[in-house]
């Protein structure tokens, strides 16, 4: 349901007197009430206007009104001048200016949902989870949300010096960041060991569901259209368009729910379904999230884990379950609202509670350490040889140097992927 506010106390005064004139009694004392409650907030506002010890800007004040109510709702409710309000439908598009990090509001301070990648928050070492104290060495708590964004968006390559709390870091981290033009290339993908698809999904944005489907088909030649399975790689992924994730999710389900929204009004509820079309024919998908993953990546692993269609590894994800819409407003501004929690196809809401992976996996260092004296069967004088040429070389001969693997969760997901690959088809052999 859309709702269109004028912003006219006078509209409101007379909407509200015709309802006192055609509810019962109950709803014509809570109407009564509300309009004591208008009143008042004119009387705040004349004597602010008469008395404040210095003038004020009348659109100023209606604004951090405005502003006021919808942070105090919840930290995804704000409103949307229009400067924020165009540049918000740029960012949806793939391409705006700015650090390249999504935000959120948390106790009064800015939070790093996750930084976007290949941007200059990324390339900085800004984390998903830090928490943003100071923008140029001013104070984060007190700003509303879009507040603190429009101080971190402005010229490309100008610099500004962040304040983040870290969790496990003592002292404060400081970072000086050059702002950027941040294009989202949100999918990329890469041939992993050969046989194994692993696909990238950064965001959410009007280019995701093409992308993806182009990036499989791509890597499916590169695979000699014979590969172990797919990788979707939703760590860090902050979210974005709700009809993206929708398809995203409708490129691997055959048939079945997707997600369901729910809103105030049972009538309002929606539920999305999956078509007939499976990008990877059937083939083993392994899905990667963190607690960067938020909102439309936990719809896509949600939906995916629920029809058992792949196996979710990771950690558990950021739990935003909630669907914000964007209402155009006069002025060419705009006010997101949160309208809606949204359902796992088994029913459940991951609102403040996050996606639970099927395998729990956490990031890690893992090191290969060489075998050093350890003695083996071909190391014994005289020992028996095997018979088969190529296999007499000692194990000992064999390049066994230290080697870091970075990626401990990819490791993971790649021998899971391998793992249901052998075993599918030692079934069929």
């Amino acid at each position: 349901m859309r709702h269109v506010f004028t912003g006219v106390l006078a509209v409101a005064v007379v909407a509200l007197s015709v309802a006192i004139l055609t509810t019962p009694e109950r709803e014509v004392e809570a109407s009564s009430e509300t309009y004591r409650q208008l009143n008042l907030f004119g009387d705040v506002f004349a004597k602010v206007r008469e008395d404040y010890v210095e003038e004020v800007d009348d659109a100023k004040l209606i604004e951090a009104a405005i502003n006021g109510m919808l942070a105090s709702l919840d930290p995804h409710s704000s409103y949307l001048n229009p400067k924020n309000y165009k540049g918000m439908k740029v960012q949806t598009r793939g391409k705006f200016g700015g650090l390249g990090i999504e935000v959120t509001m948390e106790n009064g301070l800015v939070k790093v949902v996750a930084p976007i990648d290949d941007t200059p928050a990324a390339a900085a070492g800004v984390q998903a989870g830090d928490y943003i104290t100071h923008l140029d060495g001013e104070p984060v708590l007190g700003l509303s949300l879009s507040d603190a964004v429009e101080k971190m968006r402005g010229l490309v390559d100008t610099d500004i010096a962040i304040t983040i709390r870290r969790k496990g870091v003592k002292e404060p981290v400081e970072l000086v960041i050059t702002r950027a033009t941040i294009t989202v290339q949100s999918v990329r993908g890469r041939l992993e060991d050969d046989d194994i698809l692993y696909v990238r999904i950064s965001s959410f944005t009007q280019q995701t569901d093409s992308g993806l489907r182009k990036t499989i088909k791509r890597l499916t030649e590169e695979a000699g259209g014979d590969y172990k399975g797919l990788i979707i790689d939703l760590r860090n992924n902050p979210g974005g368009l709700l009809d993206q994730a929708i398809a995203v999710s409708d490129a691997f389900l055959t048939k079945g729910e997707i997600v369901s929204t729910r809103g105030r009004d049972p009538k309002d509820s929606q539920r999305y379904n999956a078509t007939a079309d499976d990008v990877v024919n059937g083939k083993p998908i392994v899905v990667m999230i963190n607690g960067g993953s938020a909102s439309a990546s936990e719809i896509v692993a949600g939906a995916l884990q629920d029809h058992r269609r792949a196996v979710v590894i990771g950690t558990k994800s950021f739990g935003k379950g909630s669907v914000q819409t964007i209402v155009p407003l006069q002025g060419n501004g705009a006010m997101r609202m949160t309208t809606a929690r949204y359902y796992t196809p088994s029913g459940i809401s991951i609102q403040a509670k996050g996606i639970e992976p099927d395998i729990e996996v956490k990031q890690a260092r893992l090191e290969v350490l060489e075998t050093g004296s350890r003695r083996s069967e071909a190391d014994l004088r005289n020992h028996l040889e095997n018979g088969n040429a190529a296999d007499d070389k000692k194990e000992g001969e064999k390049s066994e140097n230290s080697q870091e693997i970075e990626d401990y969760q990819l490791l993971r997901a790649k021998d899971l992927l391998k793992g249901v690959s052998l075993f599918a088809k030692k079934a069929f052999n």
